[in-house]
């Protein structure tokens, strides 16, 4: 096992960071730590880093004991939302500064930086400065210069945050090549569940100091274990007691049996999908489906129409068992 945390707590005056926590990293995998802002997850990773010390509890590195370890000591690379570069060094100097630290033979680290800035795809780079590059290009010296040292843990705290939208999905992508390259065991903190969902083999859901779920993407999203997670992980609908993912809402003739009537209200054009959003006539809730081109264009929707709506595939949270008639 890469890393585990073992029934730590932290408090911060009044206030509790985390309340026993729990969780096993496996050896190269690539773990998300997912929750919104307060949650603890960015708390958990610093206690990881040993840039906090936990108020009781344990933290293992591949099974060694690195509770009251220095971060030095660790292993571990740390890359912060905003790159921490220095500014006043070329590309190259800030990638290989952990190894002149370390005092490593210039040939050595000269060889090592041009390994990174290749596997970084900066190797046309090298001699330029932070402030001339973008932030993309930034984000990708951090991670370099975090590998340099070849750490046996890689720990993220959303590196790419305070990156545009655009820049953040090319870089997940990148991140996830890169980590089927070098299998170091990464641990990634987001509040983004679809960066997490798309990045991470594994993920850890947190709330309000403490761990919600932990498994694999596609378990969160079809068994999610609690309330939280059902609304956290992924586009949901709520019904009474139960959920049910907006792709899975079919829209049917009213008159056909397990049908019931509802009214468009609104269609949203989003690209490759519409969200057409709808309202019961029965109860006036409202819901919402998602649909591809060819499913709308066959439909032909309109605002006003009136449709039927079926929700048998509506499950009872935690349980993955089909619910016909639940939103009766």
């Amino acid at each position: 096992m890469g890393i585990v945390v073992r029934n730590v707590g932290k408090r911060f005056g009044a206030y509790t960071a985390l309340e026993d926590v729990s969780i096993e990293v496996p050896d190269g995998s690539l773990t998300a730590l997912l929750g919104p802002s307060g949650s603890g997850k960015s708390t958990l990773l610093r206690i990881v880093a040993g840039l906090e010390t936990p108020d009781r509890g344990s933290v293992l590195i591949e099974g060694r004991d690195a509770t009251n370890l220095p971060p030095q000591e660790r292993g571990v690379g740390f890359v912060f939302q905003h790159y921490a570069a220095f500014k006043h060094m070329t590309v190259r100097d800030n990638v290989g500064f952990g190894l002149r630290i370390r005092k490593a033979p210039k040939a050595q680290v000269r060889t090592r930086v041009d390994e990174l800035l290749g596997l970084v795809q900066l190797d046309g780079l090298a001699e330029r400065y932070p402030s001339q590059l973008s932030g993309g290009q930034r984000q990708r010296m951090a991670l370099a210069r975090a590998l340099a040292v070849e750490p046996r843990v890689l720990l993220l705290d959303e590196p790419f945050g305070a990156l545009d939208a655009r820049v953040r999905e090319e870089l997940r992508d990148w991140l996830r090549r890169l980590h089927e390259q070098v299998h170091v065991t990464t641990v990634l903190v987001t509040h983004d569940q679809e960066e997490a969902m798309e990045v991470s083999s594994r993920i850890v859901v947190m709330n309000h100091a403490r761990v919600e779920q932990v498994g694999a993407p596609a378990d969160l999203y079809e068994r999610p274990a609690s309330d939280f997670v059902m609304g956290f992980v992924g586009k949901v609908n709520r019904l009474p007691g139960a959920y049910i993912r907006p792709h899975e809402v079919r829209i049917c003739d009213p008159r056909e049996p397990g049908c019931e009537a509802a009214e468009v209200e609104r269609l949203l054009a989003l690209g490759f999908e519409t969200r057409v959003e709808l309202r019961r006539r029965r109860d006036g809730q409202r819901l919402w489906a998602q649909l591809a081109p060819d499913e709308l264009a066959r439909l032909g929707l309109e605002p006003g129409q009136e449709v039927g709506i079926d929700l048998a595939r509506a499950r009872r949270i935690g349980d993955e068992a089909l619910l016909a008639g639940t939103a009766a």
